[in-house]
């Protein structure tokens, strides 16, 4: 006997409403995310984590050249003495020392340097230690230092003077800033500008064949939207199946309705040129693969981390975790909470395939001396 075409569907209904998990985003529930769901609710935005040790291999000679990039951004006069994070304070003599200690363990690994440190975990999304990591890197495309008719939109500094900024409707389709001269130089895709935003640089060569490092020269002071997140809402895409491929292939189909879509992140990046390498927000040149962009509210610039990372196949499946040694010299509009952390990829195509499809959770832990 068959059952009712209603009862089916309320069915359905409570079968997926039972297999989402509380305290993650419904844009982030799909299969093989990486979620711990066994994993117990921590008492705090930190819990000491007792037992943990760390691992003289993970102090890799890119790790520990990052780290010293690290110690200058710390010895500048400007950085915070003191983090009053939620739960947890943190002087800025307790980040140089992690660093010191890593550095001292990697001279003389003999040494049991894991006592030498205390590992606090951080709550995540949900409250049970879920951290959502996503990729971030470099892209790479052409641009004319003049505009035509096919290289004409424009990619542009920050205006000086301004109590507030316009939109990037307004930017992008209404020509606010034109005229200006702010114009640094001018593309071929209004898209490939907008992806060049949300990664914060990106690499450009003229018609010259000169390459120019474009870094983040500020921001319209707009709220972040994600895109992904939009499609899914307007049931383009699913959670299991957005990327930022699947959003670059829905806005080469419907040109038309790129403005619609693009305007729904009002946020929009500024540039800067002049620099040999890419920088984050702690001005310091960036790791590859260990530089991760965080909320400082909740992860101070300098700290050092260490992560249970999603490893993802070419197909962008998850296979695994792995554990590694992380570097908070970045932020982003688009990291906030302490549910989310960016790692930066590289430069060029390979570190784009690598961030496409991350998006998956493992776990984190700030680093510091033990008391």
């Amino acid at each position: 006997m068959k059952q009712p075409l209603l009862l089916l569907c309320v069915t359905a209904l409570l079968l997926s409403a039972c297999s989402q998990t509380p305290g993650i985003h419904h844009s982030n529930q799909f299969a093989n995310n990486g979620l711990d769901k066994k994993a117990s609710p921590l008492s705090g935005t930190y819990q000491v984590q007792q037992g943990a040790v760390l691992k003289a291999q993970w102090l890799t000679p890119e790790l520990l050249a990052g780290l010293e990039q690290q110690l200058k951004y710390l010895e500048k006069k400007s950085v915070a003495q003191q983090h009053n994070l939620p739960g947890l304070q943190i002087s800025k003599s307790q980040l140089k020392q992690t660093i010191v200690n890593l550095k001292n363990w990697a001279e003389q690994p003999a040494h049991s340097g894991s006592n030498a440190f205390a590992l606090h975990q951080l709550a995540g999304e949900d409250g049970k230690g879920n951290v959502q990591f996503t990729g971030y890197y470099v892209p790479v495309f052409k641009v004319r230092t003049t505009a035509d008719a096919e290289y004409k939109y424009p990619i542009y500094r920050k205006p000086l003077g301004l109590t507030s900024y316009p939109s990037r409707e307004q930017i992008d389709f209404e020509q606010a800033l034109a005229g200006q001269g702010l114009e640094l130089f001018y593309s071929n895709s209004l898209v490939d500008n907008f992806f060049m935003q949300v990664q914060g640089s990106g690499v450009v060569e003229d018609e010259y064949g000169q390459q120019h490092l474009l870094s983040y020269g500020g921001g319209n002071g707009h709220s972040y939207r994600s895109l992904g997140k939009v499609l899914i809402e307007m049931g383009e895409y699913t959670a299991d199946t957005i990327s930022a491929t699947a959003i670059k292939e829905w806005l080469a189909k419907h040109p038309e309705r790129q403005r619609e879509l693009m305007s729904r992140n009002p946020s929009y990046t500024f540039f800067s040129a002049g620099l040999d390498k890419p920088v984050g927000a702690a001005n310091v040149p960036l790791t590859p693969l260990h530089s991760i962009a965080v909320d400082p509210a909740f992860i101070p610039l300098g700290s050092v981390l260490l992560a249970q990372v999603p490893i993802l196949n070419r197909k962008g499946e998850l296979t695994g975790h792995e554990f590694r040694l992380m570097l908070a010299q970045d932020k982003g509009a688009a990291i906030k909470t302490p549910g989310r952390i960016d790692v930066y990829q590289g430069i060029g195509d390979a570190a784009q395939q690598r961030s496409d499809s991350l998006r998956h959770y493992g776990k984190i832990w700030l680093i510091l001396p033990k008391d």
